[in-house]
């Protein structure tokens, strides 16, 4: 484990809760009390716009991962110096090894940070660069490319966080990914992902924390709200599908 908590000190907590991203509960809960990882795997379950995203991507920041996604993050006047609102404010508490690795060289740095909205650029773009992946992920699909990209960037003991990988993955892709991420907690890494994919969420041992309206929750797989809706509908999609279309 690198980190064990990631909070907002009191003298960075915001005046007004009504302006966005403090406006979403599960922000606001991790503003005020703070949220701790106790598993090498940990799950951010939830809707879409109920914070999961926002959460990982300050995450990212506090590591000193690329916040639009990649390695660690280069020296200012290189990258984009800008941080994400909560981004600024939230500091993480890290391990012996955490410490360790963030007092090291950039380069020796183990770390990564995918996120949907920039990986399709990257798998089109970086392949064959040094230091990330050799296969030509320009001319493969998205799901393809995407785990070339896993294969090749979460293979070693180091601080992973991932924003809704799933979305170019198929379902047997889906499974590889869980097999992987299962792995890299046996190792010594750490993984830190938001998700609405209940077969992510499955992956053995992982710590699975539920995003909503109520905040955070620490919950089980068979207590998940989502995954609930996706044997329901999976069931009987009539009975979703009669409220949306005239069928």
């Amino acid at each position: 484990m690198f980190v064990s908590r990631a909070h907002v000190p009191e003298s960075l907590r915001p005046d007004d809760y009504r302006q966005w991203p403090y406006s979403v509960p599960a922000v606001a809960e991790v503003v005020e009390r703070g949220v701790e990882f106790t598993h090498p795997v940990t799950f951010l379950v939830g809707d879409n716009g109920s914070g999961k995203s926002t959460l990982v991507e300050a995450i990212a920041e506090g590591f000193k991962l690329d916040a639009r996604g990649g390695r660690a993050a280069r020296k200012a006047g290189n990258a984009n110096p800008s941080k994400t609102a909560l981004g600024e404010v939230l500091r993480l508490e890290t391990t012996a090894k955490g410490a360790r690795m963030l007092a090291g060289p950039r380069l020796k740095k183990k770390g990564f940070f995918l996120r949907a909205e920039t990986a399709f650029s990257m798998t089109e773009n970086l392949g064959g660069v040094p230091g990330y992946w050799e296969e030509n992920t320009a001319e493969m699909s998205h799901g393809e490319g995407f785990l070339a990209v896993f294969r090749s960037m979460f293979r070693a003991p180091g601080f992973y966080v991932m924003d809704e990988p799933e979305s170019a993955l198929s379902f047997t892709a889906c499974l590889q990914l869980v097999s992987l991420m299962h792995e890299l907690g046996r190792s010594g890494a750490q993984v830190i992902c938001a998700t609405h994919s209940p077969i992510l969420a499955s992956t053995p041992g992982a710590d699975i924390v539920e995003v909503g309206e109520h905040g955070l929750r620490r919950t089980k797989w068979d207590d998940l709200a989502l995954v609930t809706h996706w044997r329901r509908y999976l069931d009987n999609p009539s009975a979703y599908l009669r409220h949306i279309t005239d069928a």
